[in-house]
């Protein structure tokens, strides 16, 4: 898959979870962490949708091919990041839903495809010699 139809996919599915995060964000919080939201937790979740709304609208366009460097670098950073969390959580087993580990595999899944794709598109003059 080329860099670019893989930001465009990751733009598309973070895009839905953040609509997701915005119109109905007690539904997401129920089936990733199996707990309601008090009132205060459903703003910030939904400030959350829209900053993930807003990176996903910037890998959209960066996947048009101009700036896709800094949205990989972004949506791999996010991507390690959430993952990470999302496991620890899971570990913890407080806050586990039905797709608590659903989404840490895609995200996993996700930051290596991306890591793949990353080194794959460096020129060979800027990977490190051996």
């Amino acid at each position: 898959m080329s860099a670019t139809v893989l930001l465009r996919v990751e733009a598309a599915i973070e895009g839905i979870t953040s609509i997701a995060l915005i119109v109905v964000p007690g539904i997401v919080a129920w089936l990733l962490f199996g707990v309601e939201l008090p009132a205060i937790a459903v703003v910030v979740a939904r400030v959350a949708g829209v900053a993930l709304l807003a990176l996903s609208f910037g890998c959209w366009v960066a996947g048009r091919g101009s700036g896709t460097v800094p949205m990989f670098v972004a949506m791999l950073l996010y991507n390690v990041l959430v993952a990470v969390y999302f496991a620890f959580l899971g570990l913890q087993g407080e806050f586990a839903g039905q797709l608590l580990w659903p989404a840490v595999a895609i995200h996993v899944v996700m930051t290596v495809l991306l890591g793949v794709a990353r080194s794959r598109s460096r020129p060979s003059s800027a990977r490190p010699q051996t």
